[in-house]
């Protein structure tokens, strides 16, 4: 009975000593939801407004342009998948992958060939561990990504736009990430970049209905959606990234709470068994004593007789 108390009393250590682990976890993740959270709410007017600006250009001319010309059979499209560098966060990466294979798994039923570019070492391992291959992946700031992070992101994504497919081009570009609700909610969507449709494009920004001022432009329409091209990638990608990183930590948190919480049942539960051993054990000892103190009375009453 002994041996089964010190099993418990081990257990619940280890256990405790988990739950204060998982308990920081929680903490910090939830600290960090904040500082993404006003990274994501100050980069999106930046976004947007470039989506505008873009729109305009586009509809005040008639250049044809891979920012907003659609190709007449497609072919290849390039998917950029965004994931975590850590685990710990529940099924976050899981549900981007998923929402990466049924992308995927569209485009090829469209026949078009899908070169997949990877952020996180989640999705780096997933696609490794099956043999998949990947054009391109970067990993270690999925948690907390910069500007700088989402050029290095963005530098092939556009080079590959410009290229001709026969040369390893791409026709259209896709982003999968996490978008951040709320604390609670976090929903894995799939957008397409380029080219950029513009009535979407005018639906998502506001401006559905708007007239568009005339604009003159100098050099040409083509020299200025040449410049605003990266910008608009890069500026996407980021608002993607940052979205993402709220939505990792959120999910962390969550996921980190449960974990204490779970914790914390499974120390009661076993702090119950490990009394009832103890009070097992005591009762044992008690009756040894009371049947050891009664044989050594009738043995002293035997030997009067």
């Amino acid at each position: 009975m002994g041996a089964q108390l010190r099993v418990y009393k081990r257990r619940i250590r280890s256990i405790t000593a988990t739950k204060k682990i998982t308990k920081a976890m929680e903490m910090i993740s939830a600290s960090r939801i904040v500082k993404a959270q006003r990274k994501v709410a100050a980069s999106t007017p930046y976004a947007t407004e470039l989506t505008r600006a873009v729109t305009a250009v586009a509809t005040g001319s008639n250049t044809d342009h891979p920012l907003t010309t659609e190709a007449k059979s497609p072919t290849r499209a390039a998917v950029l998948l965004i994931t975590s560098d850590r685990g710990l966060a529940g099924g976050y990466s899981a549900n981007a992958i998923k929402q990466a294979d049924r992308l995927a798994e569209r485009l090829r039923g469209e026949g078009k060939e899908v070169d997949t570019y990877i952020v996180g070492r989640k999705g780096v391992a997933y696609f490794g561990f099956r043999e998949r291959k990947v054009a391109d992946s970067w990993t270690g700031f999925s948690d907390n990504p910069s500007y700088a992070d989402a050029k290095q992101v963005a530098a092939p994504l556009i080079a590959a736009v410009q290229q001709d497919t026969a040369d390893g081009g791409v026709d259209e570009l896709h982003i999968v990430f996490t978008e951040f609700v709320s604390m609670m909610t976090q929903t894995p969507v799939d957008n397409r970049m380029l080219p950029l449709s513009l009535a979407k494009a005018g639906d998502e920004e506001g401006t559905k209905g708007e007239i568009l001022p005339l604009f003159d432009f100098e050099p040409s329409a083509e020299d200025v959606l040449d410049a605003l091209l990266p910008r608009y990638v890069e500026s996407r990608i980021y608002n993607a990234l940052l979205q993402s990183a709220a939505s990792e930590h959120a999910a962390r948190r969550r996921a980190m709470k449960s974990a204490t919480d779970n914790a914390g049942e499974l120390i009661n539960s076993l702090s119950r068994l490990a009394n009832a051993a103890r009070q097992a054990e005591i009762t044992q000892e008690i009756s040894e004593i009371v049947g050891g103190a009664s044989a050594l009375a009738d043995a002293t009453a035997g030997s009067d007789k």
